[in-house]
């Protein structure tokens, strides 16, 4: 089953404007499906380097694979990174030429791929769907509207769905029609290909046990502060090898660190950052959980269902003009914001609570952010609750699942 995606207009729009799109993001996540399915990209030549021929042709005379055609999707080119020397020459001669670079890296992290590309390219991720987008309804613009100071009235509407299936689940397409009883051998099934293919494709890994117990501890630390130092000792590993097999996480679209908001660049607040997985159902299977009782009792379930915020204000922040910063705030005294969207000048605090109900006491940290930011737009409290609750002159706390459309 194909699902519209929210980020497919903004595709379309830089492919009038750019003569290379570049799609990247996990495997499994949807992005061939999109260029095969969406307007215009399914009338346009396709070609992926899954294909041992297509992938022989793009190395040895790559200028055949678009040969007599105008609009030209490439998949899985993170394979052939020479290609992209021939794709910089096609647009040179023809700048009206139009070409998808589509592939699960992030080519902007593979240096003879970006410099290749270099003024000519414009880069979008694709994540795992967000709830709207299974749903079929069109992106919210709550956090829009909360970057301009405008809120939603107060009220109380229908009750969110219980996230513990949903971070057992994940939000990739194959998953969403899977019995729950099949959700952990899928995953395994992933993560197994992940390691024994996508890895050694990119990169020689000493020791795919090592790199598998790497991510575990790694997940068992979703929304926590990173401490390298200490996965390293953990993972009884090198800090020069925990360094790179994070890189490699990254450069594969499955971990994220997000950077802490510095917008005085005060010497008080916290400079490392924080853990995010790209599907929470990812970080919870990792984790060893594959009980629905177990994940809600564990200590750890703060952190995905903030995983689960992540993935979604991420896709937001991603469909909004101009480019919409995410990183979170913390001072070194223990206060903290859980995210801050950053929209040129314009900044809104965000905090995420599991809980149903949420009260004044709950807004502490964000009425110390404003005082910190006395500019910003105001502050949000994410909760699992049903009500809209005006919580201060500029708070407000909000239903979590208003995020997902």
């Amino acid at each position: 089953m194909y699902y519209p995606r929210w980020l497919t207009p903004s595709l379309v729009e830089a492919c009038r404007d750019h003569p290379v799109v570049v799609l990247t993001g996990a495997r499994q996540v949807g992005k061939t499906t999109l260029l095969r399915r969406a307007d215009p990209f399914r009338s346009w030549r396709f070609h992926t380097m899954d294909d041992f021929d297509v992938l022989r042709l793009a190395r040895e005379r790559p200028e055949d694979l678009w040969a007599g055609a105008d609009a030209v999707v490439l998949d899985e080119v993170q394979k052939a990174p020479e290609l992209l020397s021939a794709v910089k020459l096609a647009v040179d001669r023809r700048p009206s030429r139009r070409f998808v670079l589509s592939g699960s890296a992030n080519l902007l992290l593979m240096r003879q791929v970006s410099e290749s590309l270099a003024g000519r390219a414009v880069y979008f991720v694709l994540r795992p769907l967000a709830m709207g987008e299974i749903r079929g309804v069109p992106p919210p613009d709550v956090l829009e509207r909360a970057l301009e100071g405008q809120w939603p009235p107060e009220g109380i509407g229908p009750e969110p769905p219980d996230p513990v299936p949903l971070l057992l689940r994940g939000f990739l397409p194959p998953l969403l029609h899977l019995p729950s009883t099949a959700w952990a051998r899928w995953w395994d099934g992933y993560v197994a290909t992940y390691l024994e293919r996508d890895l050694r494709q990119l990169s020689q890994i000493e020791n795919l046990v090592d790199f598998r117990r790497l991510m575990e501890l790694l997940a068992l630390r979703s929304g926590q502060i990173l401490n390298q130092s200490e996965l390293a000792r953990d993972a009884q590993m090198a800090q020069a090898t925990t360094h790179r097999y994070l890189s490699l996480l990254e450069t594969t679209h499955l971990f994220e660190r997000l950077p802490p908001f510095a917008g005085n660049r005060t010497a008080r607040l916290v400079k490392s950052p924080k853990v995010f997985w790209s599907d929470p159902g990812l970080a919870v299977f990792l984790s060893g959980f594959s009980d629905a009782g177990e994940l809600r009792r564990a200590r750890e379930f703060g952190g995905y269902f903030e995983c689960l915020i992540y993935h979604h204000l991420k896709v937001l922040a991603e469909l909004l003009p101009p480019p919409t910063r995410l990183g979170f705030w913390r001072t070194r005294d223990g206060k903290e914001v859980d995210f801050v969207l950053e929209q040129g000048r314009k900044v809104l605090g965000l905090e995420v609570k599991a809980a149903s109900r949420v009260g004044y006491g709950d807004a502490a940290n964000l009425r110390a952010f404003l005082e910190d930011h006395p500019g910003a737009s105001g502050g949000m409290l994410l909760y699992g609750g049903s009500e809209v609750r005006r919580l201060g002159e500029r708070i407000v706390a909000v239903p979590w699942t208003m995020l997902t459309g």
